[in-house]
């Protein structure tokens, strides 16, 4: 019998990290969407204007038989940068920033416990600014948003920001990829 848990984490645009999190073993879904604000039922237009307080996120479906929340954690780290505060790269606003919403008691001592980790071995030259926070309410992205890389690889924005990333994977972490 396969156990299935979910992670919530965001890291800058989703379509990023959704193209980075649904080629590992052990995911069997990476859903985007909305978290980490106040209001219910967000479009992208609303959360890409910053009025929302939500974060762009994924949820990430997993068998933790085949991959960890740890090995989850530490892949979400090498693939974003969480020394800056509300932005990723060309993209800015607290939309984009570095959070961990946990889902459990054990998955918030796991992210805290993880950045503490990170800290002490020097791993980022600037401090670790990802807000850990418990998961209030998921609310997925429209369905246009959904395997974005996927369909839609030449578009200048995937080609430039996603697909190195997606390589980067590749190189790094082939042991570690869906057959």
């Amino acid at each position: 019998m396969t156990t299935t848990a979910t992670a919530t984490l965001g890291g800058g645009c989703f379509w990023c990290l959704e193209a980075v999190f649904e080629r590992l073993a052990g995911v069997s879904a990476v859903t985007s969407g909305y978290a980490g604000g106040a209001r219910p039922h967000p479009t992208y237009e609303q959360v890409c204007s910053g009025a929302t307080g939500h974060a762009e996120v994924i949820r990430v479906a997993y068998d933790p038989e085949v991959v960890r929340y740890e090995e989850l954690l530490e892949v979400f780290f090498a693939f974003h940068d969480p020394t800056t505060l509300n932005r990723q790269g060309p993209d800015r606003g607290t939309q984009y920033r570095s959070i961990i919403l946990a889902e459990t008691e054990a998955q918030e001592a796991a992210a805290r416990a993880t950045i503490a980790q990170l800290e002490a071995d020097g791993t980022f030259e600037d401090p670790i600014v990802t807000e850990v926070r418990r998961l209030d309410t998921f609310w997925p992205a429209e369905p246009g948003h959904a395997g974005y890389y996927r369909r839609n690889p030449d578009q200048a924005y995937c080609r430039a920001i996603i697909a190195p990333k997606v390589a980067r994977l590749r190189q790094r972490y082939a042991d570690r990829l869906a057959p």
